[in-house]
């Protein structure tokens, strides 16, 4: 049986060890990082704790929507062994007993039922030569050995970089959502999971990668160019150099795309296809 939990009735100890047991496990559900992230969250509960699954709540005209909280890909059932029958008891809880704007399950849930899909590329804990020699598409060995020029260097979170992300950043419209972005980055920074992979041509800082670290995977936040220096091929020097330095000891996923060209490029490093399902309500997530 499903029940629903409210934020102050979870045994979050109960919450954490079925989690961290999970087949699923996954960074993004870990309570830290959603009430981060969300800020309002409730559970639905399988048994006692035997199964989990996280709802990201957001407030609009006097209810309450599911809606997955921006810079959050993946939630999903968590348990010891996924179960088809048992995540499909809590999809159609979930449909019946809410309004979803948007909730993305996570690539190891499987239902009865399909799902639309969304797209990740991952690249798992591999040997950095054998991977470039042999997963590497030639266009982009080329040209990432062509980019040697540039130099790589790990920096800190501060108003240097910050100024950088500032005047570069491209992919959050609202000023308001943006302000969220920095304090997240001040949160990952100050939790020990931030690393900032910047590109330097002689001592100047054209492409910056954004990287959340934590236990054996690497994950893609941003990836933000200045564009006076598309020419320099930054892009395809920093996730080879990022590879070249942490592939032999975790995993890198690129965080996924559905824009053709990005996809692309993913796939040209050796990236694996990683799909997970998702529900979507069009017509709700307009007035979002």
């Amino acid at each position: 049986m499903i029940r629903r939990l409210k934020y102050n009735e979870i045994d979050f100890k109960k919450y954490t060890e079925c989690l961290e047991n999970s087949e699923q496990r996954n960074w993004y559900a870990n309570k830290n990082i959603l009430d981060e992230l969300s800020g309002n969250w409730q559970l639905l509960v399988y048994g006692d704790y035997e199964a989990v699954m996280p709802v990201p709540l957001k407030k609009k005209l006097g209810f309450n929507f599911v809606l997955m909280p921006l810079f959050c890909q993946q939630l999903g059932v968590f348990s010891k062994k996924d179960d088809r029958k048992i995540n499909t008891k809590f999809l159609n809880f979930l449909k019946k007993s809410s309004k979803v704007f948007l909730y993305s399950f996570n690539q190891n849930n499987d239902f009865e039922e399909i799902l639309k899909k969304k797209k990740n590329y991952i690249i798992p804990i591999s040997d950095y030569v054998i991977l470039r020699r042999k997963k590497y598409f030639k266009g982009r060995k080329s040209t990432a050995k062509w980019a040697q020029h540039l130099f790589y260097k790990e920096i800190d979170l501060n108003a240097d970089s910050i100024n950088f992300i500032e005047n570069n950043y491209k992919g959050i419209p609202k000023r308001s959502d943006y302000e969220k972005f920095l304090r997240y980055l001040v949160f990952l920074n100050k939790n020990g999971f931030l690393k900032l992979c910047g590109a330097y041509l002689d001592e100047k800082l054209i492409n910056l990668a954004i990287v959340i670290s934590e236990g054996k995977q690497l994950s893609l936040l941003a990836l933000i160019n200045d564009e006076s220096f598309k020419n320099e091929n930054g892009p395809s020097f920093l996730i080879d150099k990022i590879l070249e330095n942490y592939i032999h000891e975790k995993s890198f996923n690129f965080m996924g795309s559905n824009i053709r060209g990005i996809e692309v490029f993913f796939k040209s490093f050796g990236a694996e296809l990683q799909e997970y399902g998702y529900l979507e309500s069009k017509i709700l997530k307009r007035i979002s």
